[in-house]
Order: C-alpha cells, then structure tokens, then sequence
C-alpha cells in the first residue's frame, strides 16, 4: 500500500493527530516538550476581579498565568491567543518583537489548539475592552496530540459527553460549572451536619454480609482469607452500631454498590448520606431533612424558587406528608380505604392493572407494590409519605397503634425518592424474627441472604431509640441542578463497554 493510500485511508483527526506527532518529535529535538517547572502566580478569574476593582486599563505588574488554547489567530506579526484555565478565559497578545526566551516564528510554528501554555507578561485592555496579558516570556508546557472537538463552546454528543468527561469538561463550560456546584452542595451538607453537632464517620466498603437493604451486591475475593466479600449495599448496620457505641449523632457521605439496573435516577454505584440520631424518631427526621433540603438549596443558589424540568416549586411553602394509604387514594381515586384494607379486593384491583404479583405476598407487599407502580411517578411537588408496611420495612420500628405500619418515611420529589428513614428496630429478638422471615423470602425467589448475627448480638447490647435517614445525594443534586440523569451529574457514570474497551 503506498502513502498516498494509507492517508486516503486515515481520517481527519489520525491526519491531525500524525500532523501533531511530528511536531513533537521537532520539539523533543531541541528540549523538554512536557516541563513542569512553570508556576503560576494568578488565574484568569482573580485577575478579572482585581482590574474590576481597580479600575484602570493597565499594570505593569508581571503575572505567571497558564491554561488551554481554545482560540488561536495569527495575523501575521501579531497573535491573540484565548486560553482557559480552571476559573475562566482570558486572551493573550504577543508580537514578533515582544517575545524574550523563544522567536516568534519557532512559537508559532509550535503551538495548536489543545495546547497548555504557560505566560508571562503585563496586564491590558484592548480598544475592544477586552483584558488581556501582554505576553514577553511564551512556554509550551504540554503538547495536545488530539484535537479538541470543532465546536469548543460543547459537545454534541451526550454519550460521549460521560464516556470522555475530560473532553466534556474542557469544552463544555456548564459542565464543569455543574460538578463544582456538586462540591460546593456537598460540602455544605458536610458543614450543616457539623454545626448540627454530628460526628462524620467511615465504615467499611467491603463486608462479610450485605446488609441495610435490600439489593443485589457485586461480590469480590478476599485472597488472603481465602473468602468471599461484598461491596457494600448500605452502611446502616455499622452506623447503628456506633450508636450502640455510644455517640449520639453519626452521619457518613460515601459510596454504594447495587448491582442492579441502569436508568436516569440508578447508576450502580452512588453516593448517600446517612446519618443516625439517637433518642429521636422519624418525626425529628422529618423536620430535619426538610431544613437541610431547603437550607442548603438556598445557601448555593440564593433563591427560594427551585425549578426542574417543567416545574417550579416554591421553598417558602411547607413540604406536603401524606401516608402511604393516603398517596395511593388521592392519586388512584378509584381505590378506597376499603379496599386496602381488603386483600382479595386488592388483588383484584391488582389484576386490573396488569400487576402480577406472587400468591404469597402479604396485604402491605401488595399496597406498596401499588405504590410503587401507580403514584410514585406521580409525587411531582416535595412530599413526605409516611406509614409504610412493616412487610417492607425490616429494619424499621413498628408503630405502637398499628403494628401492620412502620415509624418510616420516604421523602419524594419529581417522581424520585430521595430519601429514606424511620425510627429504628431495637429489639434483637424482633429483628431477629425478620431476618429470619426475610431470609427466607430471598430463597424463595432464588436470592442468597445470610443473617448478621453480629448486628443481632450487637442489638443485644441494647440500640437506644434511634432515627436513622439515608439521602441520595446524587438525586438531590439532578433536582438542584436541573439535570435530567443522573449520568450528568456523576463524573465517570457506569457505562456499556465499547470495542475499544
């Protein structure tokens, strides 16, 4: 195959990119084209601030200054360089006569967009306004080899947007706006629960039982003890037993693994917040969530208006609590109190809606299998929903009225749940019981459950009453920032693996 061939054969970007390798190698010829001796003494951000505030058009003062070219025009014995560093742009200006440590022709012939450079020079505004650095010492600190998508205000493509975040956070000015917003939510929760008097705690990723929900784990291979373990579906039961312990306010914000589905609110690996309070209930929890919700929306935003998609809500307004019978009723108006409390009627209406459910489930399974189908979807303003079936709720404190119900809450928004929590379950022999019970609905449906014995030893030694809430963070984050999935506000998302991979 001849050369002519092999480039009719090579795309664009391979043309580039072999265009670009031969650059470097004329580079290396001559010295270090990847130094890391260049520091900088000021970005693009600080410097807007400080000439904001000045109030003049220039400054004599030299500053250090690097960042990405993402515009370049040469004009012939003058060029305007726009590069981007972490906190914002800036342009830069340079001629043939003020460079001081390279020519003007070997930087020129140097340098593509992509490029990291580092600057050195004085402070103007051009007769457009436009700030800019005066260059006289020029440093090319890393040569790009790939080029930079055509259009550098964006990616088009969302798939690639989450395969190559990078490239999405160099081009994309909004992405990278929103995963500093994620910081900035998450480190105010961190410092609501400080001032709140918690104490931040880490429990173990990998455990000898998954425990704290119910979820299928990934499973990995302890060599050394020769023994299987599992990412961690939950931390409530080490949490809980730090309680036992003896503190009084606990809280985590760290990683989950559910190896289960994918979609636009599941990602199999996520980050919660959960946190335990002892001798308080799921009332207290109630009341502390919807402050912190509401708290640090308005802290990092600074309105009371948090708008999603289509909907607007107002934070003024108190959040609505409705019982789990009580959602169901006003969302499904057909259905009536009579009929949840009837279980063969229920089936009926279950057949009606094409919900098939095992012969074996009790009356509450069957409720919040119709909760879970016909209104969560439909829980669009922030509501509270309380009462839930003890069949469901094995962790959690049965209601001193009615046993059938839990002291649990679950807290929606926009069809998400975003958090859970109730009153905990401290009496080991009560737990036990559901273990054991639970344990035995998993192998009925083909699933391995063990029993923490452990924790039930723990209980043992007596769990004060305690209110325990979990939070996913990462939902919290898609309602502030108005994001769609979940996968926009995750950094490196599960993805399917492609070819290359």
């Amino acid at each position: 195959m001849t050369n002519k061939h092999i480039k009719n054969n090579m795309s664009n970007n391979d043309i580039i990119r072999q265009y670009r390798i031969k650059k470097l190698h004329k580079i290396k010829n001559k010295k270090n084209a990847y130094p890391n001796d260049f520091k900088i003494n000021i970005t693009s951000k600080m410097l807007y601030k400080y000439f904001i505030k000045k109030k003049q058009d220039k400054d004599a003062t030299i500053y250090h200054l690097a960042g990405r070219i993402i515009n370049l025009r040469i004009m012939g014995k003058a060029t305007f360089i726009q590069i981007k560093d972490e906190s914002n742009m800036m342009q830069i200006y340079f001629t043939q006569n003020s460079l001081l440590n390279i020519s003007y022709k070997e930087c020129i012939e140097q340098i593509d967009l992509g490029d990291i450079i580092g600057v050195t020079g004085t402070v103007f505004t051009t007769k457009t306004g436009v700030l800019s650095i005066y260059c006289q010492k020029f440093f090319l600190l890393t040569k790009t080899l790939r080029q930079l998508p055509n259009k550098y205000h964006g990616l088009n493509n969302q798939e690639t947007k989450y395969r190559k975040r990078y490239l999405d956070l160099i081009v994309n000015k909004d992405s990278q706006k929103l995963f500093i917003t994620r910081s900035k939510i998450i480190a105010y929760i961190r410092n609501f629960m400080h001032k709140m008097n918690f104490i931040e705690v880490e429990t173990p990723m990998m455990q000898n039982i998954p425990g704290g929900a119910n979820a299928r784990p990934f499973i990995t291979h302890h060599n050394t003890y020769n023994i299987n373990m599992y990412l961690r579906i939950s931390p409530e039961l080490y949490l809980k037993r730090l309680i036992i312990g003896g503190f009084n306010k606990v809280f985590e914000i760290n990683k989950n693994f559910r190896n289960e589905g994918i979609s636009t609110q599941h990602n199999p690996e996520f980050t919660m917040m959960e946190l335990y309070i002892a001798y308080a209930d799921y009332k207290d929890l109630i009341i502390l969530l919807e402050k912190l919700f509401k708290d640090t929306y308005y802290n990092i935003f600074h309105t009371k208006n948090i708008k999603y998609g289509k909907y607007v809500f107002d934070l003024n307004k108190p959040f609505k609590i409705l019982t789990m019978k009580e959602a169901i009723m006003l969302y499904c108006p057909n259905i009536t109190l009579t009929i949840l409390n009837n279980i063969l009627e229920l089936k009926k209406i279950m057949h009606e809606f094409q919900l098939h459910i095992p012969d074996y489930y009790s009356l509450g399974e069957i409720i919040f299998i119709l909760f879970e189908e016909k209104v969560i979807h439909k829980l669009i303003a922030p509501t509270f929903v309380t009462e839930y079936p003890v069949a469901i709720s094995p962790l959690a404190r049965s209601n001193d009225i009615n046993n059938d119900i839990s002291d649990r809450f679950e807290f929606f928004m926009c069809g998400m749940e975003i958090a859970n929590g109730f009153s905990e379950l401290n009496d080991p022999q009560e737990q036990q019981k559901r273990f054991i019970k639970q344990k035995t609905i998993y192998e009925h449906n083909n699933n391995c459950a063990v029993i923490d014995n452990d924790y039930i030893e723990a209980l043992e030694y007596g769990l004060p009453p305690t209110a325990g809430l979990g939070i996913g963070i990462d939902r919290l984050i898609m309602l502030f920032t108005n994001s769609p999935s979940i996968r926009d506000v995750i950094l490196f998302p599960a993805l399917r693996p492609t070819n290359k991979n």
